[in-house]
């Protein structure tokens, strides 16, 4: 069995290489992923945990929502001091996060926000992953956004890859996933230049999927994307994550392996107890009850 098979059908194993890529997690097809469990810590009704010691005040935090909207995970990021700029604290936090979610069939979809007011600042995963921006999302912080799948966004907040006016280029993965976004004229154009844009123009350009205005809370942003999320949550999560797989890797090939690789996660497909809900509640016209298998 080859290494897109194994993909495909979920016997390939992964292991997270510290320094590749972005925040470390670049995922290659060899051994397997070390969850870092012992480390997190949970309050008393394990809505939420943080990662690392306990006695550190955690940059990185998870909120797990509940009732109907059980099944979306929020990651909160609140380096406050630093605007959630990248630390190593805050780096090993989020990839520990990123981690112990990656195989979690519980989470059907993963919201990223910031807790700081006006700061932005996601993760390879293989359930939908959206990011909200309701401030500024500069530099690592745009780049984290464009790691996740969706992006949402306020008509008030400020996005860029700024690197260039500070000697640099985008190194956190912009300057291949900016690109892909939004074309590469325009992603030059943008790295270029350094130049910021706000959310209607990031709409716009392709940038996030919606833009809004901004509300009195200043989290316009995250409730789009809350709004999203909810749209994703009933849907079959295998389903979710088998398109999400067929996507993101024919993305990278011509479009006959393209073609390939979207059969063998249709296949992977067919014997799933989803599918099969699918289609009764399909042919008895009711609501699914999908259970992730």
């Amino acid at each position: 069995m080859n290494v897109l098979q194994r993909v495909v059908t979920g016997t390939a194993r992964f292991v997270v290489k510290p320094g590749v890529d972005f925040m470390g997690t670049r995922c290659v097809l060899t051994g397997q992923i070390k969850r870092l469990l012992p480390r997190m810590s949970f309050n008393q009704n394990r809505s939420w945990c943080s990662v690392g010691p306990a006695d550190d005040r955690p940059e990185v935090s998870l909120n797990r929502l509940e009732g109907e909207d059980n099944g979306i995970v929020e990651v909160l990021m609140c380096r406050e001091k630093a605007r959630n700029s990248l630390g190593c604290v805050f780096v090993g936090q989020m990839r520990e996060l990123v981690s112990s979610l990656h195989h979690d069939t519980a989470v059907h979809v993963v919201l990223f926000r910031s807790l700081v007011p006006g700061v932005f600042c996601a993760a390879a995963l293989p359930m939908p992953a959206i990011a909200a921006v309701d401030g500024f999302a500069l530099g690592g912080g745009l780049e984290l956004a464009l790691a996740c799948d969706i992006r949402t966004a306020a008509h008030s907040a400020q996005m860029g890859l700024i690197e260039t006016t500070r000697g640099l280029l985008p190194g956190a993965g912009g300057s291949q996933r900016l690109p892909r976004t939004v074309g590469f004229a325009i992603a030059k154009e943008l790295i270029f230049t350094g130049r910021h844009v706000g959310g209607e123009q990031a709409m716009e350009l392709g940038l996030v999927n919606r833009s809004v205005p901004q509300n009195q809370t200043g989290d316009a942003a995250h409730e789009e994307a809350l709004s999203l999320a909810r749209e994703i949550l009933p849907q079959a999560p295998i389903a979710v994550r088998m398109a999400k797989v067929a996507m993101n890797l024919g993305a990278e090939v011509d479009i006959s392996s393209g073609m390939a690789i979207e059969g063998m996660c249709y296949a992977r497909l067919i014997p799933t107890r989803d599918r099969r809900e699918g289609m009764a509640a399909f042919i008895e016209k009711r609501p699914p009850r999908y259970i992730g298998e």
